[in-house]
C-alpha cells in the first residue's frame, strides 16, 4: 500500500490523547478541506507492503497504532492492515475523514473509528455519508473540526439529529481560539469534550512528531 510516513509520537486527539502511540499515514486523500495540515498527504508517498509495515514498526515500544491519512479507506490493503496489526495483538485506532463507509468496518470489535464529520468552514460538507453515524459504537468516538460559531451551531444540529452513542469531541481549528469553543460548550451544557490537538502544542507543526 502507499504510505506517507511512520512515526512514532504522543496521540494528540481524542479517547488515547496523551497515550504513546505509533502513526501510519496514508497517502491520498478525496477531500480538499479549508485548513488541512496534511497536505504532503495528498500525493507523497511509497509502495511499503503491510509485511514491511508491520517490521517497521515493531522497532517502538508502543502497542498502540493509529492509521490515519490522508483517507486510510480509499486504499483496498487497509482492511489487510488491520488484521495484521489486531493479529500481532496491536490495539488499532482508525482515523477517516466522513466521506467513506464504515459499514464493513464498523463489525471488527477491536478496531477504535474515529470519524470526522465536516463543518461548513471545510468547505466539504457536503460530502459527508451522516449514515456513518449510526455506524458507530461506543468504543468509537466522532470529531467537529469548528473554527467559528456557524461550524459549533452545525456541529450541534448534526448531533441532535442524529443522536451518536459514542465519545463526541469538539475540537478548534489550529489557531484559532480555544476560549471561544470553550464557552460555547460551557453556555449550553454540550456532553462533548473539547479537543486542543497535545502533539501541536507540545512541538507545533512539525512533521512525524
Amino acid at each position: 500500500m502507499k504510505i506517507n510516513e511512520i512515526f512514532y509520537s504522543i496521540q494528540g486527539e481524542g479517547r488515547w490523547n496523551g497515550l504513546p502511540s505509533i502513526f501510519i499515514r496514508t497517502t491520498e486523500c478525496n477531500l480538499r478541506c479549508s485548513f488541512c495540515d496534511t497536505k504532503y498527504a495528498y500525493d507523497e508517498g511509497k509502495d511499503i507492503s503491510v509485511k514491511d509495515i508491520i517490521k517497521k514498526i515493531s522497532d517502538y515500544p508502543c502497542q498502540y497504532v493509529c492509521i490515519t491519512g490522508g483517507e486510510p479507506l480509499l486504499q483496498k490493503e487497509t482492511g489487510i492492515l488491520i488484521e495484521s496489526l489486531l493479529e500481532k495483538d496491536y490495539k488499532v485506532c482508525i482515523e477517516t475523514n466522513g466521506s467513506q463507509s464504515i459499514n464493513e468496518l464498523s463489525s471488527r470489535d477491536k478496531v477504535i473509528i474515529s470519524l470526522d464529520i465536516k463543518c461548513p468552514s471545510s468547505n466539504m460538507k457536503d460530502e459527508m455519508k451522516f449514515e456513518n453515524i449510526s455506524f458507530l459504537k461506543e468504543k468509537d468516538q466522532l470529531k467537529f473540526v469548528i473554527k467559528d460559531k456557524e461550524d459549533y451551531d452545525y456541529a450541534k444540529q448534526i448531533l441532535e439529529k442524529y443522536k451518536p452513542i459514542c465519545t463526541v469531541f469538539f475540537q478548534p481549528v489550529w489557531g484559532t481560539e480555544p476560549k471561544n469553543l470553550a464557552g460555547w460548550i460551557k453556555s449550553d451544557g454540550l456532553n462533548v469534550r473539547l479537543s486542543l490537538q497535545l502533539h501541536k502544542i507540545i512541538w507545533g507543526k512539525a512533521r512525524g512528531r
